[in-house]
């Protein structure tokens, strides 16, 4: 695996980690290898979830965490979800200039 990859498996693990315990355990669970099956009818679900968001309840937070949730199965999007984090983490960080 490519150095972006493996950063993107690191900000993945960090992230995780600020969660709560429930939704971390939850999350944990489904990164397992033998819950594929599972993580991809949740990362699809969620990938939909994020294209309806003009619908009550439903948003777009829900499509970045499908991705991510997809990525465990195709490592072709850890770069790019890695590029996109970082990009919008220098447009955060120019926004939050002073």
């Amino acid at each position: 695996m490519d150095s972006i990859g493996a950063d993107w498996d690191a900000r993945v693990e960090r992230l995780t980690a600020r969660l709560p315990v429930r939704l971390r355990d939850a999350v944990t669970w489904l990164r397992k290898p033998s819950r594929r099956p599972v993580r991809l009818a949740a990362a699809l679900a969620l990938i939909g979830g994020g294209l309806l968001s003009f619908l009550p309840i439903l948003g777009l937070w829900m499509l970045p965490l499908g991705l991510a949730l997809l990525s465990e199965d195709i490592p072709a999007l850890k770069p790019r979800l890695e590029t996109l984090a970082r990009v919008v983490e220098r447009a955060v960080s120019r926004f939050r200039k002073p």
